[in-house]
């Protein structure tokens, strides 16, 4: 289905995003790297925004996309684009900084 690009962007909060993963949902990550590196969701694939035109295909069809972020600016520019090439793919309002504050798990790099 084409993504009718006057309607809202569809948008779920942290809590949602959190339950929504826990259930098995793909969460996907456009930070760069070394945000990752500096924590992420532990079943988050990382697919950074400045690399994502080129390696699209690397994302799975057919399932809804949870886009995150730092605060949710880039995920909500790549849910806008995801859209638009036909992926069902939803923002997750605030980012990775909405998800740690509502208690989401968070994969720390070792110190």
């Amino acid at each position: 289905m084409a993504y009718p690009h006057d309607a809202e962007m569809p948008e779920i909060g942290a809590d949602e995003a959190i339950e929504l993963v826990a259930g098995g949902a793909t969460l996907i990550d456009v930070r760069e790297q070394d945000e990752w590196d500096a924590g992420h969701a532990p079943t988050a694939q990382l697919l950074p925004m400045s690399v994502l035109r080129d390696r699209i295909d690397e994302l799975p069809t057919g399932k809804q996309l949870l886009v995150i972020c730092h605060s949710g600016g880039r995920s909500l520019r790549v849910t806008d684009l995801l859209l638009k090439s036909g992926y069902d793919a939803v923002n997750v309002i605030g980012g990775m900084t909405a998800w740690a504050a509502a208690g989401g798990p968070v994969e720390q790099p070792a110190q």
